[in-house]
């Protein structure tokens, strides 16, 4: 007899981007002629920017002669891109890393939710909350988080850190002990930030708790304040408890293409039960070389042209043009009395719904009344009841024609 993992029968109904899919299907069988914008997936609009394509060209062409061909990648990654990675990201903060400490993958999701797997499974989980999915349905797949209350919409063993707009989205440290925390900012879904030094109070939490930070900074490029922190790395002490996961799937273009990186300091460390200290850096590469088979040749060299003069100067074109799209959002959305909140240092606007909605009635009113798809609060977890994303990624015709729909809307 072959017995199921059943944490997965515990998983509250389908993933929630199935969910609006689902809906958005039904609503254009019965209305075949409507023009439906969609601003709820974070996927990006633009293409890859030239330097990109340009690389990728001339990888293919390597491909495709016997000296040059390349087979499988090395599960970590190409040195040429790990190089760049470091040098750009992190040494120009004054960050120092070494290469084996960088991990090329296929994208911050799939990081996310398989890291999770070098950790043990009596671990204490804490979320900001509304948080992005991921984080929460993994740890459950593997059985931390103890039983789903479909009428309280939590799990019982994980540890929620509210961040709402009577708190201005600055989660409170936790009043119990936890293992194991999830943070991302620029914030998925809220769009919100944090300073440095309210960062430093996460990182000090941690070290005095030998917890570990999981930190996905898979936004930063749209940060345009500068006293906001791009890395976790730029805290003391932040590279004795975090992981932090980035990506170049919203930054440059990547969604289809596939490709990100997760940075494991070798100082930051796991305990056994007898309380021996492991570094995680040697779990998570035993992971990522038995798990994964790497990210294609041409795939990186693509994102190593991201560094270069050229494509940094063409990145930033693209970032801006998605800026604009999301100020467009914020002002068009506050000057029609909505509250409103992101949109500054990231991609997605975070709303809250008018008075007598909550989040799926208000994104059952704006599809069938304004034909615009956006991603309901709640299902980002409990405490995104009653708020509502969207995003910059639209093109710019849309953008604007979706804000001048949704203003036309009565509530």
């Amino acid at each position: 007899m072959a017995y199921v993992n059943e944490n997965y029968l515990k998983l509250p109904g389908s993933y929630l981007f199935a969910n609006i899919a689902r809906k958005v299907n039904a609503f254009k069988q019965e209305h075949p002629d409507a023009d439906i914008i969609r601003l709820g997936i974070g996927d990006v609009t633009l293409p890859l920017v030239p330097a990109v394509i340009e690389a990728i060209h001339r990888a293919t062409d390597e491909m495709a002669k016997a000296e040059t061909f390349r087979g499988y990648s090395p599960e970590q990654g190409y040195d040429f891109l790990i190089e760049k990675i470091i040098r750009h990201d992190y040494n120009s903060r004054g960050i120092e890393l070494s290469k084996d400490e960088v991990f090329i993958s296929d994208g911050a999701k799939s990081d996310t939710a398989n890291m999770q797997e070098i950790f043990g499974p009596d671990n204490v989980v804490a979320v900001t909350d509304p948080v992005y999915p991921v984080y929460v349905d993994s740890n459950a797949m593997a059985g931390r988080l103890g039983d789903y209350d479909s009428k309280t919409g939590k799990w019982t063993n994980l540890v929620y850190l509210p961040c709402t707009a009577e708190n201005n989205f600055i989660p409170a440290l936790p009043d119990k002990k936890v293992d194991m925390i999830y943070l991302c900012y620029p914030n998925n879904p809220t769009g919100t930030t944090l300073t440095k030094e309210q960062l430093k109070e996460w990182v000090d939490y941690a070290r005095e708790n030998k917890a570990v930070i999981l930190f996905d900074a898979a936004y930063e490029a749209y940060i345009t304040q500068p006293e906001i922190p791009h890395s976790i790395y730029e805290i003391e002490g932040a590279k004795e408890v975090a992981i932090e996961f980035r990506s170049f799937s919203k930054n440059a273009g990547f969604t289809g293409t596939r490709c990100a990186y997760t940075v494991v300091p070798k100082s930051v460390k796991g305990y056994t039960k007898s309380g021996e200290a492991v570094e995680l850096n040697a779990l998570w590469n035993r992971r990522h070389s038995t798990k994964f088979n790497g990210v294609a040749y041409i795939v990186q060299r693509g994102a190593e042209a991201v560094y270069s003069e050229e494509g940094q100067r063409q990145i930033r074109e693209v970032i801006a043009y998605y800026m604009e799209n999301a100020r467009i959002i914020r002002e068009g959305l506050a000057s029609s009395g909505l509250k409103v909140f992101g949109g500054v240092n990231s991609p997605y606007i975070w709303l809250k719904t008018p008075e007598g909605y909550d989040s799926w009635q208000f994104f059952d009113k704006l599809l069938n009344n304004a034909h615009v798809v956006g991603t309901p609060g709640v299902g980002f977890g409990p405490s995104g009841e009653g708020y509502f994303r969207l995003t910059a990624f639209g093109s710019r015709e849309n953008t604007v024609k979706a804000i001048e729909r949704i203003k036309s809307v009565r509530f």
